[in-house]
């Protein structure tokens, strides 16, 4: 797993301010277009996030699938139960198919920039991916906690879904 944070320059209300870029990375044992088709659900956010954010839609339900220019949002619950940043907004910005590139822009109190990028390509040999999220994060003073923060949860989540890839393929084999 690589990660790596660099200071990068972000808009936040009409002004150039300092923030953080966080990129991680891991290769996943699936095949590129059954991870794409998933990372566009909001299925696949609630269980990679499980266990360290709950999802909790301010609008009834969220949508089965991600669309480019949707925007949703959601109460994020640490842990399932603590509020944490008030309402959360999620921009999609490109869900690019062949490029297997989605890019969200976001935002809440706390995380006043939070610019999300996933990237997924086929390693050569077999059906494994490299997948990267790379977030782009403001928080004012708390930038530096929301950086520490983001690091924990990509990994989380990038750790439930290289689970989720093995279980896959586990069935896939079973029944093939």
């Amino acid at each position: 797993m690589n990660n790596l944070i660099d200071d990068t320059e972000l808009f936040y209300e009409g002004k150039i301010v300092k923030g953080k870029a966080i990129t991680i990375k891991k290769e996943m044992p699936i095949n590129i277009e059954e991870a794409w088709q998933k990372v566009k659900t909001s299925d696949l956010l609630q269980y990679v996030a499980k266990g360290l954010i709950r999802f909790v839609p301010v609008n009834k339900n969220f949508p089965d699938t991600w669309k480019e220019g949707m925007e949703v949002k959601t109460r994020m619950l640490f842990f399932g139960f603590l509020p944490l940043g008030g309402i959360h907004v999620l921009k999609f910005i490109k869900i690019d198919n062949e490029n297997h590139t989605l890019i969200t822009n976001e935002y809440d109190k706390t995380a006043k920039v939070w610019n999300h990028k996933i990237s997924m390509k086929k390693i050569e040999h077999g059906d494994k991916i490299l997948y990267e999220d790379k977030v782009e994060v403001y928080g004012g003073i708390l930038t530096p906690i929301i950086v520490m923060w983001a690091k924990i949860f990509y990994r989380h989540r990038q750790n439930r879904w290289v689970k989720l890839s093995e279980k896959i393929r586990k069935r896939k084999h079973n029944i093939g």
